[in-house]
């Protein structure tokens, strides 16, 4: 379960947690948010976060707002047309950058989940591999930004009705792939992944 162990090495500065949601999806832009925990956050919150794939949707829907009424955070993103153009990882660096830059309290260090990160020179960075299962910062970043790239996702589901959107939220599923052949790909498919290229 995560803590707040990698936040307390910190222990006079303000500490934030990045995530990025969407990163293999076929659709959807890729989305990020940075968290700041303050020591107010409630403990029995902070003891149910965890990474947000391990949760139900139902569950990440009930923390995600328990999230946003007792930390500081900001969920930005980069479109499809900044995925096909400048590619995956960059742009999944770039929502990063955004989402930090986008806080409203700067932080000092910024604990970023993977083994890559934006580049950020005026921050104190550490990049934490498994982030999400191991940082409460992180892991609540995870939540959120799902919670909301999902809801996007549904949303578009609606205008694209054949993708199943609102079931697989733009991953390649069996019942998407199979729309994709059928019905070609929207401009809301990367089209610099395969099978949209």
């Amino acid at each position: 379960m995560p803590d707040l162990s990698i936040e307390n090495k910190y222990s006079e500065q303000v500490v934030c947690g990045v995530d990025e949601v969407g990163r293999g999806c076929l659709a959807g832009d890729v989305y990020a948010a940075a968290v700041i925990i303050p020591n107010s956050f409630p403990d029995d919150i902070l003891k149910q976060l965890k990474d947000s794939k391990k949760l139900s949707a139902k569950k990440r829907e009930t923390l995600s707002q328990e999230i946003k009424k007792h930390a500081i955070f900001s969920i930005e993103k980069s479109t499809v047309e900044e995925i096909d153009s400048i590619n995956i990882l960059n742009a999944a660096l770039l929502a990063m950058e955004r989402a930090i830059k986008g806080l409203n309290k700067k932080p000092d260090v910024c604990l970023i989940d993977g083994n890559k990160s934006p580049n950020l020179p005026e921050f104190t960075v550490e990049t934490v591999i498994k982030g999400d299962s191991l940082s409460c910062s992180i892991a609540a970043a995870s939540i959120i930004a799902k919670v909301e790239r999902d809801r996007v996702m549904t949303e578009l589901a609606s205008k694209h009705p054949y993708y199943m959107w609102e079931n697989n939220a733009g991953y390649g599923t069996k019942a998407h792939l199979k729309a994709i052949k059928e019905h070609g790909i929207t401009s809301k498919h990367r089209k610099s992944f395969s099978p949209c290229k």
